[in-house]
């Protein structure tokens, strides 16, 4: 495993104690940023000192970039406040939309795989990158219904994407597991028509299965631990990509013990080691 990979988990409250005890354990810390949008500067602040003792970066949710609408400005304005407060190594978003015709939906949504959602996308993402001052890594969505009316399949779709914008890729291998269960595809063959060049940053997380009717799905939800198929595809990245990559482990609620945590994220580690293993002895 090259040296330059860092392991981090997903702040929340739950954790605080943890981590500032166990940093050593910990190379990054993923923030949500939506928690901290609308706070007081002197709240935001203590993102600023964690950002002092750990590297972390930011995750938006709600700014709904990969639509044919133009993003809400107010929302990137927050965006890029929360950033100047904070200084995060970086920040990402999802090739998603959250609103539609001024109504919210709630939900990360995958928009329609056209030409048309590209070209609102690279819209958003260069107002973005003009009001925050950098541009975000882009994150493929899990989607229990394959998007209307797309003229792409995913792995073609994330690549235009990536190319239209110039962004990084943050690539979350479990929403690609849940697509490829779901949907019927080979995950690690989609691996190879993706730009792994430029992926910066993984999400590693778990899921459960759902069923309505004769419907089975699993879905993404963030409360489990990591499924032994996800450990493969970490694996198989390894053994895809040369550059430094950041592992997130995204565990919203139901948190298990901190020590729980490190063990996924060094079956996490592992998993990546055999895969760049795999490609040094390919090569040499």
């Amino acid at each position: 495993m090259s040296a330059r990979d860092r392991f981090g988990v997903l702040w929340r409250p739950e954790l605080a104690a943890a981590l500032l005890l166990r940093a050593d354990e910990v190379d990054v810390v993923e923030v949500n940023a939506e928690d901290w949008l609308d706070v007081p500067r002197s709240r935001a602040d203590a993102l600023r000192t964690l950002a002092a003792h750990v590297p972390v970066v930011l995750h938006a949710t709600s700014l709904g970039l990969a639509t044919g609408e133009d993003a809400d400005r107010a929302r990137i304005d927050r965006m890029a406040r929360l950033c100047e407060i904070v200084g995060p190594e970086s920040w990402s978003e999802h090739l998603a939309f959250v609103r539609g015709g001024g109504v919210e939906i709630g939900h990360l949504a995958a928009p329609p795989r056209t030409r048309r959602t590209i070209d609102g996308l690279a819209r958003n993402v260069a107002l973005a990158a003009r009001v925050v001052g950098s541009r975000p890594a882009l994150e493929n969505v899990a989607t229990l219904i394959a998007p209307p009316a797309s003229t792409m399949d995913e792995p073609s779709w994330i690549s235009a994407c990536i190319a239209a914008t110039g962004c990084p890729l943050l690539l979350d291998l479990h929403n690609l597991h849940a697509n490829a269960v779901n949907f019927g595809f080979d995950a690690a063959a989609a691996l190879d028509r993706l730009p792994l060049q430029a992926v910066t940053e993984i999400h590693v997380a778990g899921g459960r299965w759902i069923t309505r009717g004769s419907a089975r799905r699993l879905l993404d939800d963030h409360l489990h631990d990591v499924p032994d198929p996800v450990y493969t595809l970490v694996e198989e990245l390894g053994a895809r990509c040369a550059q430094r990559i950041t592992v997130i482990l995204e565990r919203d609620a139901q948190l298990p013990s901190f020590d729980d945590l490190l063990a996924q994220l060094a079956r996490a580690r592992t998993a990546l080691a055999a895969g760049r293993a795999r490609a040094a002895a390919h090569a040499a």
